[in-house]
């Protein structure tokens, strides 16, 4: 898929909403990322990760944010959280909210599948991180591409 046809079946709104609604209730920092560029024999979580730091998003205060990232030209995605948010919840975590996502984008349900991967993110930064007092947004809310 072209990733000119993704956006178009993306919800923008929708999707920064659930960014929002997540990050109401935790000191985490969720993102979304939306990539053009193949990934020609690099692997789909090395590329993520090197776009997480790109981004600044190991620069949280709390270690504590996720990134998931798309290449829609390639059908891949990947899920990846900072230091702190692996420590506390590990591997299969991430795999779960890739399978939730996945079952979805197989429905061409691109929108539904976000919003249900950042849901799961927010339900488990709010355990492990609940939103501070003094707590600010870190990160943009909105939808990154390249």
């Amino acid at each position: 898929m072209k990733t000119r046809e993704f956006l178009r079946m993306i919800d923008d709104a929708r999707v920064i909403a659930a960014v929002q609604q997540a990050e109401a209730r935790t000191s985490g920092e969720v993102r979304v990322f939306v990539s053009k560029r193949p990934l020609q024999g690099c692997h789909v979580k090395q590329r993520a990760h090197e776009e997480f730091r790109r981004m600044g998003m190991t620069s949280t205060d709390c270690r504590n944010a996720v990134l998931f990232y798309l290449v829609p030209g390639d059908r891949a995605f990947a899920v990846v959280g900072d230091e702190a948010v692996h420590a506390k919840c590990g591997q299969v975590f991430w795999d779960e909210t890739a399978k939730a996502m996945e079952s979805a984008f197989k429905q061409e349900d691109f929108t539904g599948g976000l919003v249900a991967g950042i849901g799961r993110a927010g339900d488990l930064l709010a355990v492990h991180f609940p939103r501070l007092d003094d707590d600010r947004n870190e990160l943009t809310d909105k939808i990154a591409r390249d």
